[in-house]
């Protein structure tokens, strides 16, 4: 009867495919449109779908719950899953508030933005989640007591949370990274013995897919911080909560490359291509100042018109490499528990 514990990524998925277009005549209705900037033509399109794929994770995990509490009667995770919900919703609701005043007026300030996310660390912080013996890089299996919670994971949240963030812009990219990721860390998280955290990780996945569906090339609906905060923080707290660091960071190195690459520019270039009239896109700067910039430059080498798809696909593929390279590289360490 395990097959029943499919049934929250079900709903999740249904949550979110189901009420999509729901928001998107609501957003429509109530002005919340952004513009389309990777295109010739000026389009609006719905803004913030990001917060029906957060309605749709948590009920998903609502049910996960309900499932474990009143159908099988065995132990649930309790405080570790209320605490990272409530870390999400912290998250969405620094996203939301982001949204509403928008970014091109500036939105909420950088300081006051991180240290949102560091409130939104401390659920995690006062459960003292994870393992003080972390698996990083320089401090494999050092034991850090209190700097773990109190320094390290306040970091990690913040880090994945507002970088994630910084690979955005075009239509379908942000879902499809978040989908890319987490169905690797929900299967990191399953063949290092915790199953639970995979199926929560999995509840947001099948969200995001059905978020996708209208997300992804021509856009009808943009997700938001709301939705990008809480899936890059989400990231961070897989990793806490599994104590699976090391390969997260890893799963992580697209987005290190982006924030090594806007640091170049300051912080201050955008994202997006310089769109002709046929749709293709053209390098809007003489420099690359991110990933996206990068895949323009790289697909033009190989072909003459690189399209908004083509930028997005380059990206996805760099990152499924850089996952499968992951698994090979942490092979030992992802499935020490299988007995083959």
């Amino acid at each position: 009867m395990e097959i029943l514990l499919f049934i929250p990524m079900l709903i999740s998925f249904l949550v979110a495919f189901l009420l999509m277009p729901s928001w998107i005549k609501k957003a429509k209705s109530m002005g919340l449109l952004w513009e389309d900037m990777n295109k010739s033509k000026a389009e609006k399109v719905a803004g913030s779908g990001g917060l029906i794929v957060i309605l749709a994770f948590i009920l998903g995990i609502m049910f996960y719950i309900f499932l474990k509490t009143f159908y099988f009667k065995s132990p649930v995770d309790v405080v570790e899953i209320f605490a990272l919900t409530t870390s999400i919703l912290i998250l969405a609701g620094i996203g939301v508030i982001d949204d509403l005043l928008g970014w091109h007026r500036g939105g909420l300030s950088k300081k006051f933005r991180l240290i949102m996310c560091i409130v939104a660390s401390i659920p995690l912080v006062v459960i003292n989640a994870g393992n003080s013996s972390v698996s990083l890089p320089f401090l494999d299996g050092t034991a850090l007591g209190l700097i773990y919670p109190l320094l390290l994971i306040p970091l990690a949240v913040v880090g994945a949370a507002t970088t994630f963030n910084f690979l955005a812009g075009f239509n379908g990219l942000e879902s499809g990274q978040g989908i890319i990721i987490l169905t690797a860390l929900s299967f990191v998280a399953y063949f290092t013995g915790n199953t639970w955290l995979g199926l929560l990780g999995l509840c947001m996945v099948f969200s995001l897919i059905g978020f996708w569906i209208f997300n992804k090339f021509p856009a009808k609906v943009f997700p938001g911080d709301v939705l990008t905060y809480p899936v890059g923080g989400l990231i961070a707290l897989m990793a806490i909560l599994g104590n699976f660091e090391k390969v997260a960071v890893f799963f992580f190195a697209v987005y290190i490359a982006e924030v090594l690459l806007k640091l170049r520019g300051g912080l201050r270039k955008q994202s997006f291509g310089k769109p002709n009239k046929d749709g293709s896109l053209e390098m809007p700067y003489n420099k690359i100042y991110g990933m996206e910039h990068f895949a323009i430059w790289a697909l033009k080498k190989m072909k003459k018109n690189v399209y908004e798809k083509d930028v997005v696909w380059f990206i996805w593929i760099i990152q499924i490499a850089v996952i499968i390279l992951g698994f090979i590289i942490f092979r030992e360490s992802i499935f020490k528990n299988l007995v083959f």
